[in-house]
């Protein structure tokens, strides 16, 4: 049983605090840019260990690469599609391959 004395309550009923609507993040697409020295098949293979893609759909994206100066990998948030760039750069430069791999706001 309360002990508190009934007088000292008020009659305000306690308001509820506005949530911030939280938007979903901003997502990024992650590309691969043509160039005239890393071989196709290395591209693929990025595609494959980085993106998940199955071979049909690295060779598919790989094609895009080379025949539009550039394809998209994935779409991702922000740290994901950074993280999945900088991965990309550096096994490419760690097989000695020039392949670049950026990032844009879808």
């Amino acid at each position: 049983m309360s002990t508190e004395d009934p007088s000292t309550l008020t009659d305000n009923p306690v308001e509820p605090e506005e949530e911030e609507e939280v938007g979903r993040p901003s997502l990024y697409k992650v590309l691969l840019l043509n160039d005239d020295f890393t071989p196709m098949e290395f591209v693929v293979e990025v595609l494959q260990r980085f993106f998940g893609k199955d071979r049909e759909t690295a060779t598919r994206i790989m094609l895009q690469v080379h025949h539009h100066g550039k394809g998209v990998c994935g779409v991702y948030p922000y740290d994901i599609a950074e993280t999945k760039v900088n991965q990309v750069v550096d096994y490419a430069r760690s097989n000695e391959h020039p392949l670049q791999c950026t990032m844009e706001k879808e």
